[in-house]
């Protein structure tokens, strides 16, 4: 079968920074020299190959158009290698995640994410372990020579995350991530302990690439005492396409005529709302407390356990399908990509 291939893709980000020995300011990582900032990688043996974007950025410039250049790159690329590894800054790592698991629908073969708090050149960065795990994860086949994880995943500090079921929790500690609605896929000690139950497996025949993604969204983040008034001008039908609501709770919101008026007038002409919770953990659950009739009057879509990261890039990703309303609708209940546990399709 010949050694796996991993193709490591650099779109940016503090993993992919060097201290210049000369002047001691952090520098865009160069390719050429990875084998010298990492030499541990020459112990493997992968194949590996380096990509990068022809201008990396910070995370917090990422954009859908970024994501469709990552996910074409993949899928261009994906007959060549065994798995792939994106070196991406951690601030919007987990939105990339998600946004990536819609755009490469039926993957047979790993892609998976990684950054660090510390620059890759400095003494104590957390970048050298995650690299090195996460492309050892990328390349690794079970004893029927498939890949262990087909999925869009996230790797950092000794734990491989479901990609859509991620979020960044900490700014400053190496453990930034968590998936807390889902199980971890894996945890990396002496040897990596995958969870084999937790494993996502596609039933697509084979791999599509979906970058047709509709920006036109809106979030709103319910508070007590929220003026409707402030928020009115993103319910227009005429700018924005849907609006993501995190609610209180199991799905809950301040009893106001009139933001219920707002919300029916919005779906009514054809805007689409989907409704998260503003909690860590839990879902979405109408009909658990009478403050959540508001939303199931109007018509609007219960999100269930779904990240907020996840909600918004499965709002782009099923709005820019060319399908009706009413199965862009239906699409946003069901389980596409393993982004949400309550609902069956």
């Amino acid at each position: 079968m010949g050694n796996p291939k991993v193709l490591i893709i650099y779109t940016g980000g503090t993993i992919g920074m060097i201290n210049d020995p000369e002047t001691g300011a952090l520098k865009p990582f160069d390719f050429e020299h990875l084998y010298n900032s990492v030499p541990e990688l020459k112990q493997f043996d992968y194949e590996l190959e380096a990509y990068s974007m022809d201008e990396p950025i910070d995370s917090s410039e990422m954009s859908p158009s970024i994501w469709a250049e990552i996910a074409t790159t993949i899928f261009d690329k994906y007959v060549n290698y065994d798995g792939f590894v994106v070196l991406h800054g951690s601030d919007t790592m987990a939105y990339s995640a998600s946004a990536l698991s819609f755009m490469l629908q039926g993957l047979k073969k790993p892609v998976i994410l990684t950054g660090s708090q510390l620059p890759i050149g400095q003494i104590r960065t957390d970048g050298k372990e995650n690299i090195i795990t996460a492309i050892e994860i990328a390349g690794m086949l079970d004893a029927n020579g498939e890949s262990i994880v087909q999925e869009v995943a996230l790797y950092f500090e000794y734990s491989l995350y479901r990609g859509n079921r991620s979020q960044k929790i900490s700014a400053e500690n190496f453990e930034a991530f968590d998936s807390a609605n889902y199980r971890n896929l894996a945890e990396a000690g002496v040897y990596i302990a995958f969870n084999s139950e937790a494993l996502f497996r596609s039933k697509l025949p084979a791999l599509e690439l979906k970058t047709n993604f509709c920006t036109d969204l809106a979030l709103v983040k319910l508070f007590p005492g929220m003026p409707i008034g402030s928020i009115a001008p993103l319910f227009d039908i005429n700018q924005t396409k849907g609006v993501l609501i995190e609610s209180f709770g199991a799905g809950n919101s301040f009893s106001n005529p009139a933001f219920e008026k707002l919300l029916t007038n919005y779906i009514t002409s054809g805007g689409v709302v989907l409704n998260v919770t503003q909690c860590v953990t839990g879902k979405v659950d109408y009909g658990k407390y009478e403050t959540s009739q508001i939303f199931s009057k109007a018509g609007v879509i219960g999100g269930a356990d779904m990240t907020t990261e996840a909600a918004l890039t499965k709002m782009m990703f099923v709005l820019g399908e060319d399908i009706s309303l009413d199965e862009k609708k239906r699409r946003l209940t069901i389980n596409l990509c393993g982004e949400l546990t309550y609902t069956e399709s």
